[in-house]
C-alpha cells in the first residue's frame, strides 16, 4: 500500500480554504507527506475584461485586487499551517486553472473544495473548474463539501463500486484509508452488483482490507448519486470513494449523472478519480 507523498492543496479566497489547509496538515502528518499549497483563481482582468479597454488606472486596480487576494490566501495558509515543515507555499501560476492542472500532474493527491454558488468569491473560478481539473489531470482528489464540519476522514468509508477504470483508480487511491478504517462498506448497482462486489472483496482482501461489508443496491441505478449520499448518511460514513465520469464536448464538460449529483449536493468528503 503506497500512501500519497506529494499532495497539492488548492487555495482560493473562499471561507472553506481554512478547512482544506487544516485537513492537508493532518494528512501530511498521517502519511509522512509533503503538501504544496498553491493559489488558483482567475485574474481580475479575466473576470472583468472591460477593464482592459478602460483607463490604465482601472487595470492597476485589477492588479491590486489580485495582489490583495493572494496576500489573504498567504496569510490563511501560514496561520493554519501551524508551523508545519511539511506544508510549503507556492506562488500562483500565471495561467490560472490551466497552470494548476499542469502542476497536478506531479501530485499523488489533490485536495479541493466543492463549489458554493452562494459564496461571494465563487466567481474567482470558472464553474467547471473542479470537474475539468479531475478530467484533465487524471489525478485523484479529495473534495471537501462547502458546508458542515470536517472531522477525521476515513474511519467509516463507503466505496461506490462500478466495474470501470475510474472506480478502480479511485479504489487504488483510497487504499491508505481503506486499510486503516474501522468500517468499510461497498455498494454497487446494476444487473451483476453482487458478483462485482465479491470480486472487489477478493481484491481488497489481498490488499489487507478484511472488514468489508457488501451492499448490493439492486439492478436500478437511477438517481445513484442521491442514493449514495443517503446511504452514506445512514452508515455514518466520513468518506465516499467513487469514480468521476465526464468528458469534454464543444468546450463544455459533460458529467455523468451520479458525478454531477455528488458534486452539487455532497455532504461528506469524497475521494474521486477520473
Amino acid at each position: 500500500m503506497q500512501t500519497p507523498k506529494s499532495i497539492l492543496l488548492h487555495l482560493d479566497s473562499s471561507e472553506r480554504t481554512v478547512e482544506r489547509i487544516k485537513l492537508a496538515r493532518e494528512l501530511a502528518e498521517a502519511f509522512d507527506a509533503e503538501v504544496t499549497g498553491q493559489p488558483c483563481t482567475m485574474s481580475a482582468l479575466m473576470r472583468y475584461p472591460f477593464a482592459i479597454e478602460a483607463a490604465a488606472e482601472a487595470v492597476a486596480i485589477m492588479q491590486e485586487i489580485d495582489k490583495a487576494a493572494r496576500d489573504r490566501m498567504y496569510a490563511a495558509f501560514m496561520a493554519n499551517s501551524a508551523g508545519s515543515q511539511r506544508l510549503h507555499w507556492a506562488e500562483p501560476e500565471s495561467d490560472g486553472p490551466l497552470g494548476f492542472a499542469r502542476r497536478a500532474l506531479y501530485a499523488d493527491l489533490m485536495i479541493l473544495g466543492q463549489r458554493d454558488k452562494n459564496d461571494p468569491m465563487q466567481g474567482e473560478l470558472p464553474g467547471d473548474f473542479l470537474p475539468s481539473l479531475l478530467v484533465q489531470s487524471g489525478r485523484p482528489a479529495l473534495v471537501l463539501p462547502y458546508a458542515g464540519p470536517i472531522g477525521p476522514v476515513g474511519r467509516t468509508v463507503l466505496v461506490a463500486w462500478k466495474e470501470t477504470r475510474e472506480a478502480a483508480r479511485a479504489v487504488t487511491a483510497a487504499l491508505p484509508w481503506l486499510c486503516t478504517a474501522s468500517r468499510v462498506h461497498a455498494v454497487a448497482y446494476g444487473e451483476d452488483a453482487q458478483g462485482s462486489l465479491q470480486s472487489l472483496q477478493n481484491y481488497l482482501r489481498v490488499q489487507g482490507v478484511r472488514n468489508l461489508e457488501l451492499h448490493p443496491g439492486g439492478s436500478d441505478d437511477e438517481d445513484a448519486g442521491n442514493k449514495l449520499l443517503s446511504f452514506s448518511a445512514d452508515l455514518g460514513a466520513d468518506l465516499l470513494v467513487m469514480g468521476c465520469y465526464g468528458h469534454s464536448r464543444a468546450r463544455e464538460w459533460v458529467l455523468g449523472g451520479a458525478t454531477q449529483s455528488i458534486l452539487q449536493s455532497m455532504t461528506l468528503p469524497v475521494l474521486m478519480s477520473h
